[in-house]
């Protein structure tokens, strides 16, 4: 790939050609990353198939943007054919610069639909001030974007979410919901239509950002829910990025911990049949483990601060 020129101009002002070298190496590998991080989303989760029409939900944010970006080279390069199709919502937010994600859609000669509904006022008639509109504006935004799918045939919805975001709806839904749920890579629609995919599932927010500076996209900042101070998600947000900083790994770790679930070992009824449970004679691996002591190992510079999880 060839790196962005402006950037990298930038780079050779400051600091001369041994620096812009560098730049170039590191951006070549963070695409590289992503692209990686990407095709394995999309293969352990089956995420895209032959002949699949994908409508990339574009919302002019650093997510979306890195998330068509990424899967327009990885459709370059695919064994399989598949379409995409750059869809933005236009909300008649005031000051929305309507006019940006057209020019940029046409620039990368991209299939792309701009839908224009007034979800805004709506949004304002119906909550009152300085109450959070995220939920409403969301149920709206998603109807919405179904009607778009269906009239432009696409039978799979690709979202922006990243792993920073997965983990923050499981911590919601524990702190507030009362829930152990999170953010699933793939899903169906609510009305049993689409296919609803998050191809940025293992992508951490901070390399989004990154990419985001590299390519210099036109970013449109959410003014009408994005902004809003004390939202619980912006909460939970500023604790893990505290835990990452304090303890580096552990977002790592609990990352993988969603796809190590052992139901036998919370307290769902519905998953694991507490009350039918009967000894049976034959070792059982998961089995009970409740007069073993927690086993440790001291190792400097670990997620937890000086010692590494060994067993629970």
């Amino acid at each position: 790939m060839t790196a962005n020129p402006s950037v990298l101009d930038d780079v050779d002002v400051a600091a001369g050609p041994s620096a812009r070298s560098k730049a170039e190496r590191e951006a070549l590998k963070l695409e590289k990353r992503l692209c990686r991080q990407v095709g394995q989303a999309i293969a352990d989760f089956n995420m895209i198939e032959a002949g699949d029409r994908v409508m990339v939900c574009l919302s002019g944010g650093k997510d979306s943007y890195g998330l068509l970006d990424i899967l327009m080279k990885l459709q370059a390069r695919a064994p399989v054919p598949f379409e995409l199709v750059a869809v933005n919502l236009d909300q008649k937010q005031p000051g929305f610069p309507a006019e940006i994600l057209p020019a940029y859609l046409q620039n990368l000669g991209i299939e792309h639909h701009i839908e224009t509904q007034d979800t805004y006022s709506i949004v304002k008639a119906k909550i009152p001030e300085g109450k959070t509109t995220c939920s409403l504006c969301s149920r709206l935004r998603r109807g919405i974007l179904y009607s778009v799918a269906r009239r432009l045939k696409c039978n799979k919805i690709a979202l922006g979410h990243h792993r920073d975001d997965m983990l923050q709806t499981f911590f919601l839904n524990m702190f507030f919901g009362g829930k152990l749920k999170g953010m699933p890579p793939k899903l169906t629609s609510d009305n049993g239509e689409f296919i609803v995919i998050r191809p940025l599932a293992n992508v951490a927010e901070s390399d989004l950002i990154r990419w985001a500076e590299h390519c210099e996209f036109p970013i449109i900042p959410c003014n009408l829910c994005g902004s809003q101070d004390n939202l619980q998600r912006q909460v939970i947000g500023e604790m893990l990025r505290d835990w990452q900083k304090k303890h580096p790994g552990r977002i790592e770790n609990m990352f993988t911990a969603l796809q190590n679930v052992v139901p036998s070992h919370l307290m769902d009824g519905t998953l694991h049949d507490f009350r039918h449970l009967k000894a049976t004679g034959t070792p059982d691996e998961n089995g009970d483990k409740a007069f073993d002591e927690e086993r440790f190992a001291e190792s400097v510079g670990t997620p937890f601060g000086g010692v590494r999880l060994v067993s629970a």
